[in-house]
């Protein structure tokens, strides 16, 4: 695994994406529409301003997941076998040049990069950075490989939830994989509650955002549906995206508990009692039956009042008047 810092890529840039073919299992080969280089906000009382704009950082970035901020506010995108950095002056560059298809990533307390990593027969969680400290930490439960890993938050015990095709998993620190939760289909993001007495899940195939108490073991309990997603599946939809499923991807949470999903139609924020507060509306494409909108999305920026949005080959950031914990585990 190989490490650079400080290179540019200045090719990734805004106009990059004009004509880029982007395939999905629901999409196929399809030309993918252009991002717009800003969107305005729709206001949500503590959480956007009104007339605030959505800007368009870079996009031609290939795949872009599983965000993350550095110490300084500098955000990490996973990207096609790699993870880019975006400084504070917008400067995309490389940050690790082999990610073994890293997708989810956060920061434990250790300082260490832990990461869902899909390498093709390859897949793990396990530490991406500092070099050297990288090591495999899971590789298979039960005996059996994992299926396509997707997202994961990290708790201050050390531990991991993390997810496949299969379910959704906890790694205890120094422990073995358990599965927590095999009943939801297709899971997809995690994200827990500031005080981490709650794991939030998404459910790509249900109308509702999922919500788990959480024991000090890490173990779960509770089950419940937490939110009504505002974006649904339209079964028949011309556009493949809409009739394959609600998109809800990944999660984010701000310091005052509030839930920031991604979804088919950008990204919607809730309340910590889960009432839907408003949508950040980073969606395009609809008019071509191509809808492009954010995969995941995490806060950075030196006072972490600015959300990364990031999906579709492309890195979005809106101001905030609400801030991410002060510990950016995912």
């Amino acid at each position: 695994m190989s490490f650079h810092s400080g290179v540019s890529l200045g090719l990734m840039c805004l106009g990059a994406a004009v004509g880029v073919l982007i395939g999905t299992s629901a999409l196929g080969q399809r030309q993918a529409p252009p991002p717009p280089a800003s969107i305005t906000a729709t206001p949500i009382p503590g959480v956007i301003a009104e007339g605030t704009k959505i800007e368009l950082v870079a996009t031609g970035l290939g795949r872009t997941e599983g965000p993350v901020a550095m110490q300084d506010g500098s955000m990490l995108v996973s990207s096609s076998n790699r993870i880019l950095k975006v400084d504070l002056s917008d400067n995309v560059s490389t940050f690790i040049a082999n990610s073994n298809e890293t997708n989810g990533m956060g920061w434990d307390q250790q300082g260490r990069l832990i990461s869902v990593q899909r390498g093709r027969g390859n897949e793990k969680v396990g530490v991406l950075y500092p070099p050297e400290r990288v090591t495999t930490l899971a590789d298979k439960y039960q005996g059996r490989p994992f299926d396509a890993l997707n997202d994961m938050a990290l708790d201050k015990r050390g531990g991991v939830y993390f997810t496949d095709t299969q379910g959704i998993y906890y790694l205890p620190p120094g422990g073995s994989v358990t599965k927590i939760i095999d009943e939801v289909p297709r899971p997809n993001g995690v994200v827990l509650s500031p005080d981490e007495r709650t794991l939030y899940a998404h459910n790509k195939d249900g109308v509702y955002m999922l919500s788990f108490d959480v024991a000090p073991d890490g173990t779960i309990s509770n089950r419940r549906n937490f939110a009504r997603y505002k974006s649904v599946r339209i079964p028949g939809h011309a556009d493949p995206a809409l009739d394959e499923d609600n998109g809800a991807d990944g999660m984010a949470v701000d310091s005052e508990g509030r839930v920031y999903a991604a979804t088919n139609v950008g990204v919607e924020v809730f309340s910590p009692r889960g009432d839907l507060l408003g949508v950040i509306p980073v969606q395009w494409g609809a008019e071509t039956n191509s809808i492009r909108h954010p995969q995941n999305l995490a806060f950075g920026g030196p006072d972490r009042k600015t959300l990364y949005m990031v999906g579709a080959a492309s890195v979005f950031k809106v101001r905030t008047l609400s801030q991410g914990p002060p510990r950016p585990t995912k």
